[in-house]
């Protein structure tokens, strides 16, 4: 079997020497990346809008700073790390033209390649770089020594030398110190939309909310309700992503285990299996693509109402009472 899991070990950094790599974006993940391969030794620039209010915090990080279409064709390999739904906008009208045969065109998401929203020229390299944690962290990691793993995928090879230089980038913003696991464009963007929306965020939220309204439904206290079906979902999530489900089973009460192994599946039962086959066929089919792309082409009409909906279940403002008594929890976003 072919490796598909790579270290700095196997890594050469010295690929990317003489080259310069384009940043563009400055939020979570690209303040990370730029960082970090900066202090990698690699010849950073940041792109931005001329507007952007993250031009001031990354010139006050020592990073050089362009317009996105100057990074664009400054750069020998290019990182986009824009908002998915901007992106081929964006490519269209700041990107594309800076884009030459020989450079390495990358990704930190597959949404973007594999639904056909940019269509690279054939001379380029087309990669992706995916840490699988939040910029803080992958940034934070960095400077402790350690690193977050990556998944990394090559979708073209014009030079014949993609993957060692996508190997490269991954390494040269710390995935290498964990890990490195190679995908593909499709699988990394299939399994990450329906992640977000089965389970993680979806999922998880829609969970939330219907056991709150339970509680509340039947005449319990919400700042009771809150606590037991939002605000304890940090502990066991904590749990989880430490040690396992068996190891966060262990960590809890023994009531709650026995509770945990006899009730859980009479709530995600196949109903809920059914729904999460169905929500991954529409992403397969590239449904939701569209659904999703429709929605920005029309002004974002339904995800503002949604949004304004959110915000005034009653789970969100008994929330910000109980919050507003724990100091340590920060509420901005």
């Amino acid at each position: 079997m072919a490796q598909d899991i790579f270290y700095d070990s196997d890594a050469d950094l010295s690929l990317l020497d003489g080259k310069t790599v384009a940043i563009l974006g400055y939020g979570s993940q690209g303040h990370a990346h730029a960082l970090n391969l900066k202090d990698s030794g690699v010849d950073v620039v940041v792109g931005l809008r001329p507007d952007s209010s993250s031009r001031a915090k990354a010139e006050e990080a020592g990073l050089e700073v362009l317009d996105i279409a100057d990074a664009a064709s400054r750069g020998d390999a290019v990182m986009i790390l824009l908002p998915d739904e901007k992106q081929a906008e964006v490519w269209e009208t700041d990107i594309a033209d800076g884009i030459a045969p020989g450079n390495l065109l990358l990704f930190a998401h597959g949404f973007s390649i594999h639904f056909e929203q940019i269509a690279p020229p054939a001379g380029v390299d087309v990669g992706m770089v995916a840490p699988k944690g939040p910029g803080h962290l992958v940034r934070r990691q960095y400077e402790e020594g350690n690193g977050v793993p990556c998944l990394m995928a090559v979708h073209q090879d014009a030079s014949g030398d993609a993957h060692g230089l996508v190997l490269a980038y991954a390494s040269g913003i710390g995935g290498g110190r964990a890990a490195v696991i190679e995908t593909t464009f499709k699988d990394e963007c299939e399994t990450d939309l329906f992640g977000e929306q089965a389970v993680l965020c979806g999922g998880a939220s829609e969970l939330v909310r219907a056991g709150f309204e339970t509680l509340v439904e039947a005449g319990y206290d919400p700042r009771l309700a809150y606590f037991e079906c939002l605000h304890e979902l940090k502990l066991i999530a904590d749990l989880m992503y430490e040690k396992g489900i068996q190891g966060m089973r262990y960590s809890i009460s023994n009531t709650a285990e026995y509770g945990d192994m006899t009730r859980g599946k009479r709530v995600i039962g196949e109903e809920s299996r059914a729904a999460m086959k169905e929500i991954l066929g529409e992403i397969q089919s590239g449904e939701f693509a569209r659904e999703w792309i429709g929605e920005n082409r029309a002004g974002g009409e339904n995800l503002a109402r949604m949004r304004e909906e959110g915000k005034n279940h009653k789970v969100e403002k008994v929330g910000k009472d109980l919050r507003d008594m724990m100091p340590w929890v920060d509420q901005e976003f």
